[in-house]
């Protein structure tokens, strides 16, 4: 588990309601943050260095352990709103993606009979957010499928080509569809021996957390919970005798999310609002960014076709042709 608020909070609900001989590991990319969070954590708890984004580092860590009986991936890259999400693309999917595929490739095989392996993700999870035409990609995918739909996705993030193909604008819907179908496809090769022994592997939504990389999205936290309470119903799914019926799927609170659930649904009834005016998003529809972002393409060309205008006219030019065309006219 990570050194982020949300993960520190989830070891210590895991170290406190396990024995004092059992060995917590909290692992981040950051020395001094991973440091700091063991400084202050229970005594049976240890921390390594790990980035998720690297699969040789964390392949040799599972193979360094050689034994896991409980995985929590839980690994998050920043995404924030006031920049666009092309410029920050690439970190986001490698951390909440690759990492995620990185550690179910290599931690699942370590699991012993009754061990759990389970993804952090979200309610947004379930492939009803998706645009019908993209459920095939996902549905009944191999973890090889998904990564290689993961990396088309993010080439078209790129290319600004992703509203043509159908992705929503906002990067944290796709990925964690994309991190809930690497879950199934891995508990769907090993179900039956899983379910024989009693292990474990599933995601989990920890609901609406009140942290600092929530706080820039989303309007209402009437109902958000602090990581501590967060963590309670995670660490509860990770203890608790198995439920054949969470097997391979998204858990939230302890009832399972149906994997066809949800609607494509308008990101700006979650995102928090810009400050200034914004077209709404149906009248935006060649937009490359989220709705905080300033209108579309379109817009912005309107816009700057106006402010030329005014330009035109405070320096005294009548006609709408561009300045230079009409003082070509009037030195015929």
């Amino acid at each position: 588990m990570d050194s982020s608020m949300r993960g520190y909070a989830l070891v210590e609900e895991l170290a406190a309601r396990l024995a004092p001989s059992d060995l917590v590991l909290l692992t981040g990319r950051n020395k001094e943050r991973v440091a700091a969070a063991v400084e202050r954590a229970r005594s049976h708890v240890e921390g390594r260095v790990l980035d998720v984004t690297d699969k040789d580092a964390v392949a040799s860590m599972a193979q360094t352990l050689g034994r896991t009986d409980i995985v929590i991936s839980n690994a998050i890259a920043p995404l924030v709103p006031d920049r666009p999400q092309t410029g920050q693309a690439d970190e986001f999917i490698a951390v909440a993606n690759g990492g995620t595929h990185a550690m179910l490739r290599s931690f699942a095989p370590t699991l012993p009979p009754g061990g759990r392996l389970l993804v952090v993700a979200s309610g947004l999870g379930t492939l009803g957010y998706l645009a019908p035409r993209l459920h095939p990609l996902f549905e009944n995918a191999s973890l090889d499928e998904v990564e290689a739909t993961v990396e088309r996705w993010r080439t078209s993030v790129h290319n600004g080509t992703e509203r043509d193909e159908g992705w929503p604008v906002w990067l944290n819907v796709p990925s964690k569809v994309a991190e809930v179908a690497a879950v199934r496809a891995v508990a769907a090769a090993r179900r039956k021996e899983d379910l024989a022994n009693g292990t474990l592997i599933a995601a989990v939504c920890p609901g609406l957390v009140d942290t600092r990389a929530s706080r820039p999205w989303f309007k209402d936290f009437s109902e958000a919970r602090t990581p501590a309470q967060a963590a309670g119903p995670i660490v509860d799914v990770t203890l608790n005798p198995t439920d054949p019926a969470m097997y391979g799927e998204l858990i939230q609170f302890g009832k399972v999310l149906p994997w066809h659930s949800g609607t494509p649904t308008d990101p700006s009834r979650l995102i928090r609002p810009s400050d200034r005016a914004q077209q709404p998003p149906e009248q935006c529809r060649y937009a490359t960014e989220p709705p905080t972002w300033q209108g579309c393409a379109k817009h912005a060309s309107q816009r700057s076709a106006a402010k030329a205008r005014a330009a035109q006219r405070s320096a005294g030019w009548t006609s709408p042709q561009p300045p230079s065309r009409q003082s070509s006219s009037r030195s015929a």
